[in-house]
């Protein structure tokens, strides 16, 4: 590892698309990254304790056959659960963007922690596996929507992906799963008083999106980003991988895209290069 940098896992599968552009982002922040398959950890070939953070990226991994996430989450959860427990017992950063979004819902990983009432009904008797509390449904628009959209970030956050963030950013989305739906009320009003809610749709004066086109797929209180209660997981629908540097940007020509060689993605990952150095 070069001094300094922390190990950085991009991990993929079938159908994952987006990884190159992602590993990209992550060393242009400080990370010293490896893009491995799955089944790398599956077959014991490799372990997760050796990085320092771990990226599910976007894609369609599987084909987004059965529910879009669903098949890799449960990979993850009933063959890397272990593995899995003591990365983020550790303390250690993890990001999904879109389809890892999708992944990290369907693990329960997201919103995760808290239990409601709704999801101790349902849990297991003695199961040692977060249920799943959350799920990214069908566009309301019945099509794949791929566009820039405005984002507002909560005043209340407590993700650590968000130091260095202006309060709007505009990312991209590409996506016809990712409306954020919840089991219960319940479920989603604790998300909101915790800080959960990271990011909401907005237009572009940062008023609320009103549905749609603002906000692209319907997602309950127009929600485009979640982390559990800690901060350190982070489910993202846009790409922030996508606005890394500045030019990267539609209108970057016409100054619209702010100052500076780097876009409003980069803080996404910077922020989770410098809290990962903590574990080196």
């Amino acid at each position: 590892m070069l001094s300094g940098r922390p190990k950085v896992l991009v991990l993929r599968t079938a159908g994952t698309n987006c990884d190159a552009e992602t590993a990209h982002a992550c060393s242009a922040a400080g990370g010293d990254v490896e893009i491995l398959h799955v089944n790398r950890f599956i077959r014991g070939e490799r372990k997760l304790d050796d990085f320092h953070f771990l990226v599910i990226p976007g894609g369609f991994s599987y084909g987004d056959d059965v529910s879009a996430g669903r098949i890799l989450a449960n990979e993850i959860r009933f063959k890397l659960g272990g593995q899995l427990a003591s990365f983020v017992g550790g303390g250690k950063p993890v990001l999904g963007i879109c389809n890892g979004f999708q992944v990290l819902v369907k693990t329960g990983l997201l919103p995760g922690a808290f239990r409601t009432s709704a999801a101790k009904r349902r849990q297991t008797h003695g199961s040692p596996r977060p249920s799943q509390q959350a799920t990214l449904f069908n566009n309301d628009s019945g099509r794949f929507e791929c566009r820039w959209v405005y984002l507002r970030r909560a005043e209340n956050t407590r993700c650590i992906f968000t130091n260095g963030l202006p309060e709007m950013i505009q990312l991209p989305v590409a996506h016809g799963e990712g409306k954020v739906m919840f089991d219960s009320e319940e479920t989603k009003n604790q998300v909101i008083e915790n800080g959960q809610a990271v990011f909401r749709y907005t237009d572009e004066k940062g008023r609320a999106a009103a549905g749609y086109p603002c906000n692209p797929n319907g997602s309950d209180d127009d929600i485009a980003g979640m982390c559990d209660p800690t901060g350190l997981i982070f489910g993202l629908m846009p790409h922030p991988e996508r606005h890394v540097f500045t030019y990267q940007h539609p209108r970057w020509t016409r100054g619209e895209a702010g100052g500076g060689i780097h876009g409003d993605g980069f803080p996404v990952f910077r922020s989770a290069i410098v809290y990962a150095k903590r574990n080196l």
